[in-house]
């Protein structure tokens, strides 16, 4: 069905009407609730959604304040606006909030890698050519930077297979995330590559090795993005009186769940529900969703603090939130106003960093109350009571 529209003098609301009516009527279907509310579209149908005929609300929630230390040392309280259709995440990641914030808050550290992009040649001989893009860096990182003024070239990775060559490029792309800027880099890099060395062909500039939007064991060990760490410690009155169990239950839990069980089924991240945090804030503040399963390799951690009182030491590693603040949805205005929402003002961090890591700290929040519902056996009626 061809809904293509000239959008010369019409608004986008009047646009997406247009292309609804025809929908309609080719399917003979009424469709009111797909249309978009004056001026909460923006340009999405111009930049973000080829034929756009309407829009499907999600609701969004709010979580907080969570206390929290960010890497740069700054204590602020973050809000947590999370989109979502599934009842009792946003209750259960408010009581995360509720007990992380009075037993102290959640210490955060990360790393970024920065945005990855595998180009796959092929090539003669392996070894040859591979001295041969080692060598000549400092000629196709400048190609790869002339492509954008955001971008810029943080290292480099070579692997093989049979007369298969990839070249990964980690790429710092300022406040966006980056995916279509180091995409653009990496084709003009390997354009070059392939034009000034001999007997190597350029096959694809995705080789999967960068694992976008997949998992992979890969990633969830170096990591992808940004590798935020949250940490926090809960006492045993919090634990108690918060979220209604015991030190010992969360302990057999998180050894039954994240140990054993996780190891029976081969899985690659072992966390709660890590992913359904990060999808509600992706969706919220107008990330890119498929990023999600990156989010899912998420490891979570429990132990004892080893002090003389009950007190557990509860953290995750997100090895690779994918995040930015220009670019995508997040320009949109709902996500936009969520990311106002969500970025505490005044801080010394890059923006795009302190998104990520209040992203692994709201994930630390939701993996310990779902361990709590876990070990208190609450979390079928849980689930009765807020939604099924």
């Amino acid at each position: 069905m061809d809904l293509r529209t000239d959008i010369t003098g019409k608004t986008p609301e009047e646009r997406c009407s247009e292309r609804r009516s025809r929908v309609e009527k080719e399917l003979g279907l009424d469709l009111p609730y797909l249309k978009p509310v004056d001026g909460s579209i923006g340009h999405a149908d111009e930049k973000n959604c080829e034929q756009m005929f309407g829009t499907v609300p999600l609701p969004v929630g709010y979580a907080g304040p969570l206390k929290v230390t960010f890497s740069s040392g700054e204590i602020h309280e973050i809000h947590l606006p999370l989109a979502t259709t599934e009842g009792a995440l946003v209750a259960s990641v408010n009581r995360g909030c509720k007990a992380l914030t009075v037993s102290g808050g959640v210490k955060i550290s990360s790393i970024h890698h920065g945005m990855s992009r595998s180009l796959a040649f092929r090539v003669h001989d392996v070894k040859d050519v591979r001295k041969e893009i080692g060598s000549s860096a400092k000629e196709w990182m400048p190609v790869a930077h002339s492509t954008s003024q955001h971008l810029k070239v943080l290292k480099y990775e070579l692997d093989e297979s049979d007369d298969y060559l990839f070249l990964t490029i980690y790429c710092d792309t300022d406040e966006a995330m980056g995916m279509n800027m180091v995409t653009i880099a990496a084709q003009a890099v390997g354009e070059w590559l392939e034009k000034n060395i001999d007997g190597l062909e350029f096959v694809t500039v995705a080789g999967n090795v960068d694992s976008d939007k997949k998992p992979s064991a890969r990633v969830h060990e170096r990591g992808r993005g940004y590798e935020v760490t949250a940490e926090a410690i809960l006492t045993e009155d919090v634990i108690r009186d918060v979220l209604k169990s015991t030190p010992e239950a969360l302990l057999a839990v998180a050894e039954a769940k994240l140990k054993h069980g996780s190891k029976i089924a081969g899985a690659i991240g072992s966390n709660l529900h890590a992913a359904n945090i990060i999808a509600a804030l992706y969706l919220a503040t107008g990330q890119d969703a498929a990023h999600v399963v990156e989010g899912s390799l998420t490891d979570t951690f429990v132990t004892s603090a080893q002090t003389p009182t009950s007190e557990l030491t509860v953290s995750v590693r997100c090895p690779a939130l994918l995040v930015g603040l220009r670019g995508g949805g997040t320009t949109l205005p709902a996500q936009s106003q969520c990311l106002k929402m969500l970025i505490a003002p005044k801080t010394s961090l890059h923006p795009k960093t302190q998104l990520a890591e209040s992203i692994g700290a709201a994930v630390l929040a939701g993996e310990i109350s779902l361990l709590a519902a876990q070990a208190s056996h609450t979390l079928a009626s849980a689930h009765g009571t807020f939604g099924r």
